[in-house]
């Protein structure tokens, strides 16, 4: 079978420059290494790319391929397994650099200090509470500081030494002899459990591990606008952090109760205006209720069932722009189920009307008006 052209191998053009071939080939090693890409012929495709890049990150090799093809360069010493990196050194240096080491812990482990755990909470508040805010207290069991030992875990500072084995890294490398060659590994140090240090004398209080439980008071301030499934961050009030590092934070997600009458969407508030058939077709200035207090509505003569109005300013403020949005009222004309046999005449009079559309409202009124009397 004939090989691939070796810049069409590397996805490179003929006069590529040396820095773009290496970039290409880490992508391209990245990607198909065996112990990486588990997908079938990804083994032989990196064997493509090792090969391809071979011969044109050496001068001469390239200079000879260029003329030649794969026969100037057939021969040459290539196909030494995985052994071989060009550039990378051995096969350590390229898992080091791609994946930061092999096996184990993948990276290496930090031991200076590192901010603690967020917390992440649920609260159930009201529709009210939502659109308006409110302050809420909540008792909250978190990692705090030992106040013993100043988040050491020791007894005193001098109980507090550098791990001997890891030098204070954390980590431990051994190597190991694989079909690829010598691979270098790193582990977490089991010694001092990855922080680099050995405490000789734990603190009684936290037993060595610098932390606490407790309970704590946590005030939770609710800003006006919050709408259900969103979240706020207080920033320092989640558990306690590592080797001196920054408290984490507490995530407080919400759920709000629905309001049997209003409706929410995004600011804006929604709900339904029950209207009899005579204030729907006589028109009525009717009191309804809003989450800002009551107002009225002026509803106009021949109003249809379904008729949208909107009164502005009167829904939810924006947590970010301030704005406040709008209330819309969909009107909802109920037709009268048992009636009285007044009522009953009335509507039967009503039916016996028979005019055209521009005329019926002002027929209808007259009926009403005179049965009203």
């Amino acid at each position: 079978m004939s090989k691939k052209d070796y810049y069409d191998v590397l996805g490179v053009a003929k006069g590529a420059q040396e820095d773009e071939i290496k970039r290409q080939y880490r992508k391209l090693a990245k990607k198909y290494h065996p112990d990486v890409n588990k997908e079938p012929g990804a083994e032989d495709k990196f064997k493509e790319v090792q090969e391809a890049y071979d011969v044109l990150s050496d001068v001469d090799k390239r200079a000879n391929y260029d003329r030649f093809g794969h026969a100037g360069v057939d021969g040459q010493g290539f196909g030494q397994g995985f052994g071989d990196f060009g550039g990378f050194g051995d096969v350590g240096d390229i898992f080091e650099q791609f994946f930061g080491g092999f096996g184990g812990s993948s990276s290496r482990r930090s031991t200076g200090p590192r901010k603690g755990e967020d917390i992440r909470i649920q609260m159930t508040i009201s529709f009210e509470e939502a659109c308006f805010g409110t302050e809420k207290e909540i008792n909250l069991q978190r990692d705090e500081e030992c106040t013993r030992c100043a988040g050491t875990g020791a007894r005193s500072k001098s109980d507090v030494t550098t791990c001997s084995r890891c030098k204070g890294r954390g980590v431990v490398s051994s190597v190991q002899q694989t079909i690829l060659g010598r691979v270098q590994t790193q582990h977490e140090c089991p010694d001092c459990h990855g922080t680099g240090k050995v405490i000789k004398q734990k603190c009684n209080e936290c037993g060595g591990i610098g932390k606490t439980r407790r309970s704590s008071v946590i005030k939770i301030k609710i800003p006006e606008g919050i709408n259900d499934g969103q979240q706020i961050r207080l920033s320092g009030k989640g558990n306690a952090g590592i080797n001196g590092g920054p408290t984490g934070d507490l995530y407080v997600y919400f759920n709000v109760k629905p309001d049997e009458f209003f409706q929410r969407d995004g600011n804006d508030i929604y709900c339904e205006l029950p209207v009899t058939f005579s204030q729907a077709a006589l028109g009525a200035d009717i009191e309804i209720p809003t989450i800002h207090g009551n107002v009225v509505l002026t509803v106009p003569a021949g109003t249809q069932s379904q008729t949208k109005f909107k009164l502005k300013n009167k829904g939810v403020k924006s947590l970010r722009s301030g704005n406040y949005g709008d209330q819309y009222v969909i009107v909802k004309v109920i037709t009268p189920k048992n009636l009285t046999s007044k009522q009953r005449a009335l509507f039967e009079e009503l039916a016996k009307i028979e005019t055209d559309n521009d005329t019926l409202f002002d027929k209808i009124k007259n009926v009403f008006r005179r049965n009203n009397k």
